[in-house]
């Protein structure tokens, strides 16, 4: 049960007369109901109510809503309180509002407690020319138009009201009792509104609505426990809300510190018997010399930077290798050729197009023809991360400028690298702050922490079955 369902409940327990205890020495609420017949004849005769006031449309058992206890009595709302309607003075009459010092509430102002203020004001003269209500403190309001009806306040202030808002001012009826019911009535409200892009109640509907009322002495009961409560209900809300936020947020921190684990060699044991990341670089180069020879590098791709001591953000095992980017790749960035959207929407889109953030489309050639990593080259991503940055492309495909092109020598050590970037913060590596960049001699100096090839094999299968465990508890949870 979320805050509000328990809010809710407490409302619904409070009007049906299952808060709080009945005393047998309250005055039942028939002999309250009594008074408040002599108060409204009194007022009349006082010339402050119409006799129509006085008229009592006859409620049946059909009327109730539930059951109450016996000390209560039940009754419509238009029986316990004067209820009307504001008005909107003419917009285009300044003398209605320049310098107006009575304030005009809107509905969208109610806020289901004391209203002390509002935006727009109005004057005397608008008070005395147009349909206004002349609302006393402690009357209760409520909306009846569009999305805002049912929502509630107490009048903290003399004031007045839009058309949309019927306020109540009551008889000898606890107006906080009188706003908890109409608040867990709100539904109800809703269900009874008229009317297509603009539903409504009307005041009507609202005099004729069924009231329990309770002995006066029980409604204050009943107000005490009530704000005794919702206090704790709201604390409970706010917990819940950090809990629900923890719960969301959890398999992402999960996986990123399954991440954190595999790139500094904590996810998997080694392995005595594997073969040392200084083979696997070894291998690479020699690979990279051969490319040289056959004319698909250049000697500048042999030039290593190596990486000072007071460089590597953590300890690795013996086994590993602290390496830059560019020592362990193969760049083809230079066979990357762009296309417009024109050129791509006059196309047959038989092959995936890739960006920086994956396939944007199809197009009727391709390029590339081998798995192959591609990182994001700009963008907002390369900062906030919010989808992977690194990703493989597969198939037969053409890429885009916005995206790095890395080869490798085989594709267990690409999977990993793809890990890995995916794992670290890359912002030391970006430039620009309205349009981050990660051009290739910034990419190429990234420092990697280099498992041997068996190694990384073991890291990669195991991410991935944990993080299909992962994914199993969030799409459960």
């Amino acid at each position: 049960m979320n805050a509000q369902q328990l809010k809710n409940s407490i409302l619904q327990e409070a009007i049906e007369g299952r808060l709080v205890p009945q005393d047998p020495n309250d005055e039942p609420a028939s002999v309250l109901l009594d008074k408040i017949r002599k108060e409204k004849a009194k007022l009349v005769k006082e010339k402050k109510l119409k006799k129509s006031a006085l008229k009592e449309d006859p409620f049946t058992d059909d009327d109730k809503l539930f059951t109450i206890p016996v000390t209560w009595a039940w009754c419509k709302l238009g029986w316990i309180g004067d209820w009307g309607a504001g008005a909107t003075p003419a917009k285009g009459t300044p003398e209605f509002y320049t310098n107006g010092t009575i304030p005009w509430l809107r509905t969208g102002e109610l806020n289901n407690g004391i209203v002390t203020d509002s935006e727009i004001k109005v004057t005397p003269y608008a008070l005395q020319k147009c349909s206004l209500r002349e609302c006393k403190v402690g009357d209760v309001l409520i909306a009846m138009y569009g999305a805002t009806i049912g929502k509630v306040a107490i009048a903290g202030i003399e004031l007045t009201t839009n058309q949309a808002c019927c306020a109540c001012t009551p008889y000898q009826v606890y107006n906080k009792y009188l706003l908890y019911y109409l608040m867990a009535n709100k539904q109800r409200f809703i269900d009874l509104g008229e009317g297509g892009a603009q539903p409504n109640i009307s005041r009507e509907k609202i005099v004729a609505f069924p009231f329990p009322l309770p002995p006066l002495a029980e409604q204050q009961r009943i107000v005490a426990k009530i704000e005794e409560l919702l206090p704790k209900v709201e604390e409970y809300g706010k917990a819940q809300e950090a809990l629900d936020k923890l719960n969301e947020e959890l398999p992402e921190r999960l996986k990123k510190s399954i991440l954190q684990e595999a790139i500094e060699g904590r996810l998997e044991p080694q392995d005595p018997n594997d073969e040392p990341a200084s083979v696997l670089l070894d291998k690479i180069r020699a690979e990279k010399k051969r490319l040289v020879k056959e004319g698909k590098l250049k000697k500048k791709d042999l030039v290593e930077t190596p990486v000072e001591e007071d460089e590597k953000p953590f300890e690795i095992p013996e086994s590993w290798e602290w390496v830059r980017f560019g020592t362990i790749t193969i760049n083809r960035d230079r066979e990357r050729i762009p296309l417009s959207v024109d050129e791509r929407s006059k196309l047959e889109k038989k092959y995936d197009y890739y960006g920086a953030s994956g396939v944007i489309d199809k197009v009727d050639r391709f390029l590339f023809n081998k798995p192959l990593l591609l990182i994001g080259e700009d963008g907002a991503n390369l900062i906030n991360r919010s989808t992977p940055i690194a990703f493989i492309a597969r198939g037969e495909y053409w890429v885009n400028n916005h995206a790095h092109v890395l080869d490798y020598i085989n594709e267990d050590l690409m999977q990993f690298v793809c890990w890995y970037i995916n794992a670290i913060s890359l912002v030391n590596y970006v430039t620009g702050t309205a349009q981050p960049k990660m051009n290739q001699e910034k990419m190429n100096s990234i420092l990697v922490a280099l498992p041997p090839l068996a190694e990384q094999k073991r890291i990669v299968a195991k991410i991935e079955e944990v993080f299909k465990e992962i994914d199993k508890l969030k799409n459960n949870g």
